[in-house]
């Protein structure tokens, strides 16, 4: 401590002052309770959440997903980002530490001089010189705590950055189930449009027997080729639908996806996708990723206010070095050739620069974040809450439409016999057919609609301990 002078002791006693304002967490701005209402099932008690790999109980699944989160391009960007960030914490907090630098030099210089040539009284002498020093170069005493203020301010960006990669695996797990599921979906449709077409396609043979046996009329024979031309349009647009959703699965992925991988149909995962509990209190919801990451960034502002308040007191920096110098190499190393050097200095801001607007600009960016920190909280709540309502219907929706599909049928088979037997003009058939078409396709809808609220939930209850 004597090399560093009573201006630098006294500057060392007195670090520690800290000028950011004491953190307090907003208050949340979503009710406690999730919402209740005809749309909403009971609660169910306990804790919330899931991991996805409990969620999503298909193998095959598990493996599109488990894929995903390794080859996933964005992902990666995601962890670069982290890695970024961490190293932008290392450099700002090396900046609270004296760093020691060292360097040596020799060098040779000529200079005109007396008798070093016969017959003249003048000449070139060599002139050598060597130097080696070790020391403190400018080292900011961080008195106000302005350094400290900036290092948590740079190590809460870095956790801000750790929770959004968290956040953006769970996005990515979603995203990769529910493309998944689109794709059974898709394939579902698919079939459904070949199974009318081949329907289809026996209803027009049938309306152009009758019509050729004088028993219908040509009118019956075109209602149902338009039928069949809906079938067949559907079947070109889901086959590319269902190539285009494997191109988005496997974006996703980062690879290409083995067909064995690829699901059947819905029927396989209608059993499998499991429902994650909300739990009974939306406190749940701190513990988010992205309300997590929108909490880090709050904080980073306040230790921005900090660094910003700290900037109107004095700067405190110290300078120490020691070392050897020498004109003659052999004289390099002894203690004649030593020499010390140590100086303080400190700085003031009296009038004029950007401090002023600097803290302003603190204060601004501190309510921002507050501003988007609710925000945040508020965006989980509906996103759990509109879960929940989804939840709550989908059940009735699923046995309405499944007694649709029956009934719909039924009533097409009676339609069918009705007009062989000439009971019954085929404007009713007609109707039958496209109605149970319909139906086929809405109850595929409403299944592909239960199961990808399922893998919302999980997303929005945002408690996956795995990941």
């Amino acid at each position: 401590m004597r090399a560093l002078g009573p201006i630098g002791l006294a500057a060392l006693l007195m670090a520690g002052c800290s000028l950011t304002p004491k953190y307090v967490r907003p208050v949340s701005p979503a009710p406690p309770q999730w919402p209740a209402g005809p749309a909403y099932a009971p609660l169910h008690t306990g804790e919330a959440g899931l991991p996805w790999r409990t969620v999503i109980g298909s193998e095959k699944l598990q493996q599109v997903v488990a894929r995903a989160l390794e080859n996933n391009r964005d992902l990666r960007a995601s962890l670069a980002n982290v890695a970024t960030a961490h190293a932008q914490y290392r450099a700002q907090k090396s900046n609270e530490s004296p760093a020691l630098t060292a360097n040596a030099s020799a060098s040779q210089q000529n200079y005109a001089g007396s008798g070093s040539q016969p017959g003249l009284g003048f000449g070139v002498v060599p002139l050598d010189s060597y130097a080696a020093n070790i020391g403190i170069s400018a080292f900011e005493v961080d008195l106000f705590g302005r350094l400290r203020s900036q290092s948590q301010q740079a190590f809460e960006q870095y956790l801000a950055t750790a929770s959004g990669l968290r956040a953006a695996r769970m996005t990515l797990v979603a995203e990769t189930a529910d493309a998944y599921l689109t794709l059974a979906s898709d394939r579902d449709l698919l079939n459904v449009s070949e199974d009318t077409v081949a329907s289809a396609e026996k209803t027009v043979a049938l309306t152009q027997s009758l019509h050729d046996a004088g028993l219908g009329s040509a009118s019956d024979v075109e209602n149902a080729r338009t039928v069949l031309a809906q079938a067949r349009s559907d079947v070109e647009n889901y086959t590319t639908q269902v190539a285009q959703d494997r191109n988005a699965l496997e974006l996703l992925v980062g690879a290409p996806v083995d067909d064995a991988l690829l699901p059947a149909s819905l029927s396989e995962l209608d059993g499998v996708i499991s429902k994650a509990p909300a739990g009974l209190s939306s406190d749940v919801l701190r513990d988010r990723p992205d309300v997590l990451e929108a909490e880090h960034q709050l904080k980073a502002a306040y230790s921005g206010v900090g660094a910003a308040r700290a900037a109107f007191f004095p700067t405190f920096s110290l300078t120490a070095t020691g070392g050897l110098a020498s004109l003659s190499l052999s004289s390099f190393l002894t203690s004649s050739a030593l020499n010390v050097a140590r100086s303080a200095a400190a700085s003031v801001p009296l009038l004029g620069g950007p401090t002023k607007a600097n803290l302003d600009a603190a204060r601004a960016q501190q309510t921002s974040a507050v501003a988007a920190y609710d925000k945040a909280v508020q965006t989980a709540f509906r996103d759990v809450a509109n879960a929940l309502a989804r939840d709550g219907t989908i059940g009735g929706q699923r046995s309405a439409q499944q007694e649709l599909v029956a009934a719909s049928e039924h009533s097409l088979k009676l339609s069918q016999a009705q007009y062989r037997a000439g009971v019954q003009p085929f404007l009713a058939t007609l109707t039958a057919q496209r109605t149970f078409y319909s139906a086929r396709q809405g109850e595929i809808r409403t299944v592909l609609d239960d199961l990808r609220n399922r893998v919302s939930l999980y997303e929005a209850i945002g408690a996956d301990p795995s990941l």
